[in-house]
């Protein structure tokens, strides 16, 4: 059951709206569950302090600290910050996967897999173009 409260905090637009603010490929990604291709994403080598933020909305979706190398080729994460992912099967492909989406509104951002280091065991892979960076103040 969702709570009032949560209902009121969602962001809502029209698609015309999110695709006029969004530009065509992060449109495509994040409303359209696209996938950039692998190894193309600007933040894929980021190495700054700073948190990573929803593309479409800002919200912050992953410290920089949970950043790993995973070799996959899209910026991979050990876990997101507090409850700003939610999760959903995702049966396409022709497989089962858990697909990662911004909790505040609701932009497809990647998937989620078991095979990530400690201490969660998680890999979050996630698209550069579903995502923002902000450095932590004082870096460029």
């Amino acid at each position: 059951m969702t709570d009032i409260g949560e209902a009121e905090t969602k962001v809502q637009r029209t698609e015309e709206e999110w695709r006029a603010l969004l530009g065509e490929e992060r449109y495509r990604v994040l409303r359209k569950s696209g996938t950039e291709a692998p190894f193309s994403g600007d933040l894929l080598n980021n190495k700054a302090d700073g948190a990573y933020v929803c593309g479409a909305c800002g919200e912050p979706l992953f410290d920089s600290h949970t950043k790993y190398d995973s070799g996959s080729g899209w910026p991979s994460f050990t876990a997101p910050v507090g409850e700003a992912v939610d999760e959903h099967s995702d049966q396409s492909a022709g497989m089962t996967r858990v697909e990662v989406r911004c909790a505040k509104c609701e932009g497809h951002l990647g998937h989620v897999f078991p095979d990530g280091p400690g201490p969660t065991g998680l890999r979050y892979c996630i698209n550069s173009a579903s995502l923002g960076f902000k450095p932590t103040d004082g870096e460029a």
